[in-house]
Parts: C-alpha cells; structure tokens; sequence
C-alpha cells in the first residue's frame, strides 16, 4: 500500500538505516502494519485517526526505548510495563484523551493478526494476572543478512511523525472555521463557494461533517411537522436535527 504519508515512512528509515531502508520496509510487518494504519494522514472525508491502536504500539516501544532495551538483550528479563503506566500514557498524547483500554488488551493483537495471518508473534505480551504488558520484541528486530536491525526508534519516529500530521490537520481545520465565519459576514456568495470547496472528497472528515451538519441544520430548522393520535390534537413541533 502506497499513500502520501509511506513517503513519510520511507524518511524516516532512510535516517535511521539508510541504504537497508526499503529492505526494513518491505520486511518489517510491523512497519507495514503502521503504513496500513497511517493512511488518514492524507486521505479525505471518511478517513479518521487511528490513534488506539497506533498509540499502543507507542506507549510499549517507548516503554522499551526508555529502558534502553534497544541497546541490550535483557528485555526477556524485563517485569514489564503496568497497565496503569500505559493506560495514563495513551491519554496523555496529542488525541488519546478519551482512549480506552481495548487496543492494549485484545484489538490491537486481532487487527494485527487479520492484516498478517503467516505472522505468529503478536504484538502485545501481557500477563492478565500481575497486569504487565510487554511488546513482542521479535517485531523489534530484522535480520538482513548477517545483521540484526532494532527498529523501535525509527517506530516511534514514525508516530511522532504521524502525530505532528494529524495536528496540522487539525489546525486547518481551525483555520478553515475561522475563515468560514468571516467570509459568511462579508460576502455571501463568496462563503457558498467556499462551503462547496469544504465538501470536497478529500478533505478532512470532521471539516465534512461540520459543514454537513450546518448545511443540513439550516435547511431543516424552519420546517415543522404536525402529529398526533386524531385530527382535533394535532401538535405542532419543530424539526430538529441531532449530532
């Protein structure tokens, strides 16, 4: 799969492993997995963040990072990351104020497996008992040749990246609101050209659905219907739409 943000992704590993980036690419199916999920940075109206499981992958590989794990072999000795930890850390990131436990725990491995079925190592360790969560280090690591490449670095660069898209996103969303409400006042012919141009295929969902939304909210708020069990207690009530 090939989108505007792989490009991206392709920069990224090229700064970390320069001449073996597109061999780390093509082989890594957690890197492939993250192109997959990635998509929303560029596509349009019905693409949206798909931060929980990305923030997942995230709070564990930096968790591993963290402890230098990277630069060792002792992870397999490792207690591993609390749940708690984890959970705070998810929400603490740029739009994973409101995520819940579900990629950590199980959505993240399933998704994972149905995109990859020849791949054995899930993502997540966890022990449901004590509560600890590892990653799946194997995902870690690509062997080319002789070599042994960590690629947990260049994951969190990946996201990081990704992050700094979706916020750019979303301040031209900001911009574009902004920019609505001022043309609205000042010439109105000019604000129906440019709500069309809001309702383009590829910009960003929540842009569509807010324009949508007022579109749809003015069209319908004058309307009114009438009802009732008989013809003499009819009531009258007005059309409302909700979000």
């Amino acid at each position: 799969m090939e989108h505007q943000f792989t490009t991206t992704i392709r920069r990224v590993l090229s700064a970390h492993f320069g001449h073996l980036s597109e061999v780390v690419f093509s082989q890594s199916d957690l890197i492939q997995y993250l192109n997959y999920k990635t998509r929303s940075a560029s596509q349009g109206s019905k693409a949206r963040g798909a931060f929980a499981n990305i923030y997942a992958i995230y709070v564990l590989v930096e968790d591993y990072v963290n402890h230098d794990f990277d630069d060792t072999d002792a992870y397999s000795d490792y207690e591993g990351a609390q749940f708690s930890y984890l959970f705070q850390r998810q929400r603490e990131l740029p739009f994973g104020s409101k995520l819940q436990n579900h990629a950590l725990n199980h959505r993240l491995n399933q998704e994972f497996r149905g995109r990859f079925p020849q791949q054995t190592l899930p993502p997540i360790i966890r022990d449901s008992e004590t509560s600890r969560y590892w990653f799946n280090e194997g995902l870690l690591k690509i062997e080319i040749g002789e070599s042994e490449l960590n690629i947990s670095r260049a994951i969190m660069d990946i996201i990081d990246a990704y992050i700094e898209a979706k916020q750019g996103a979303l301040k031209t969303l900001i911009s574009d609101i902004e920019n609505l409400q001022r043309i609205s006042q000042s010439d109105p012919d000019q604000a129906l050209t440019y709500i069309r141009n809001l309702l383009r295929p590829n910009v960003d969902a929540r842009i569509f659905e807010i324009v949508s939304y007022a579109i749809l909210k003015s069209h319908f708020h004058e309307q009114t219907i009438y009802w009732g069990w008989a013809p003499q207690s009819l009531e009258r009530e007005r059309l409302t739409l909700y979000n």
